[in-house]
């Protein structure tokens, strides 16, 4: 049976749909099966004959009921006991699509995407509120960011929140802050680095990593800056950012293995 993925999307609502092209109808009994690659646990729900034209058919699976638990899920097709991974043409990518489901406030993520072998898989990921990191400056002396809160329920509207950005470091408790602006749910900050260095020189000195995060009006608890609304995964190896110097000191913009934003000072 040849079937193909050429349309996979998850949808605000956490409905996996798809468009499949097939060489025959999909028989009674045929069942989608998720399988995580990690712990080998499967769910399954079966498809039966969706009824379409014998080239093209559309599916819709609700994935909340699924239970399905953070991390990826590789697709598969299985008929008389017989299974085979599902191919996929859609690279199953649009940035606009992420801002759109971000905007709800979720305790997951669901995405739909393309292996770099072809094949259909879904990646999961917990979904706590936090600032997305869509740009970076260094720039007449301070540190830039701006970006879009994601996962927050907040509206994206005109309406402003009071806001401020504080960086911490926590092996010496010093904190620098400033204060941004929200607009809805997109962000701007900018703090001093002269007021980063001054604030723990003894670091500077040497080395010293600090925390960004975003306390916003209407939010129960500080926002990381991170960046995961994107195709690009393992920021830390692949972005790099040149460093900037205050007062001789290096200062450079990082990411930890979790995609998370930190600022490096010294060293």
């Amino acid at each position: 049976m040849g079937v193909v993925v050429t349309d996979a999307e998850v949808t605000l609502a956490d409905v996996l749909s798809l468009r499949l092209a097939i060489d025959e109808p999909l028989q009674d009994g045929t069942e989608l099966v998720l399988r995580h690659r990690t712990t080998g646990v499967e769910r399954d729900v079966l498809l039966g004959t969706p009824g379409a034209r014998a080239r093209e058919a559309t599916l819709a699976v609700s994935l909340a009921p699924l239970e399905l638990t953070a991390g990826r899920w590789d697709a598969y097709l299985r008929r008389d006991g017989k299974r085979s991974r599902l191919r996929s043409v859609d690279p199953g990518f649009s940035l606009d699509h992420l801002d759109a489901y971000a905007l709800c406030r979720r305790t997951l993520a669901y995405r739909s995407y393309r292996t770099r072998n072809g094949f259909l898989a879904l990646k999961i990921s917990d979904a706590e509120p936090v600032a997305e990191v869509r740009a970076i400056w260094f720039r007449e002396g301070r540190f830039e960011v701006m970006g879009l809160l994601a996962y927050t329920g907040l509206d994206d509207d005109d309406s402003r929140h009071e806001a401020m950005l504080t960086l911490d470091r926590r092996q010496t408790s010093a904190r620098v802050s400033a204060t941004a602006t929200v607009q809805g749910v997109r962000f701007h900050a900018a703090v001093s680095l002269v007021d980063v260095v001054a604030a723990d020189p003894e670091a500077a000195a040497g080395s010293g990593t600090w925390e960004p995060a975003l306390r916003v009006e209407g939010v129960s608890t500080p926002l990381k800056l991170g960046s995961r609304l994107d195709d690009v995964d393992g920021k830390r190896r692949r972005l790099h950012y040149p460093s900037f110097k205050v007062d001789g000191v290096p200062i450079r913009p990082c990411y930890t293995a979790d995609d998370e934003l930190r600022i490096e000072v010294g060293g």
